[in-house]
């Protein structure tokens, strides 16, 4: 039989010296631990806004704005996208840029609608 070792040390190495074989990035674990503690402030933060009446649309921004913000450092450094390729940065930012359309076309959509759902409402209240 063949041996398919390639060139495999007793320690599980190699010995040929390839190089790169496209594992993860390794990261430091004081980075890390900075990115949790920053993800938990942040955590923190959206739930002591809602203690404030910003109206509906202020909180909501706010919130998405944290949001948007803890999740790009765990795209960033937990999903190790700083030290990925160029082509899936521009993957995952196009992915966003869709997600945004849809949702702003959605909201949109909706606020043709309230006349008519307003007018639903108070049809109701006046039958019972």
């Amino acid at each position: 039989m063949a041996d398919h070792s390639h060139g495999a040390t007793a320690d599980g190495g190699h010995a040929g010296g390839h190089g790169d074989h496209g594992f993860a990035h390794t990261t430091p674990l004081p980075l890390l631990i900075g990115i949790l503690a920053v993800l938990l402030v942040l955590t923190i933060l959206t739930v002591s806004v809602t203690s404030f009446d910003l109206g509906a649309q202020g909180n909501l921004v706010v919130a998405m704005v944290i949001a948007t913000v803890k999740a790009g450092l765990v795209v960033t450094y937990f999903m190790h996208l700083r030290w990925d390729r160029l082509f899936h940065l521009i993957l995952f930012l196009t992915s966003v840029l869709f997600l945004i359309l849809f949702l702003s076309m959605a909201i949109t959509d909706r606020s043709e609608y309230d006349r008519d759902i307003d007018a639903f409402r108070a049809s109701q209240a006046q039958a019972k």
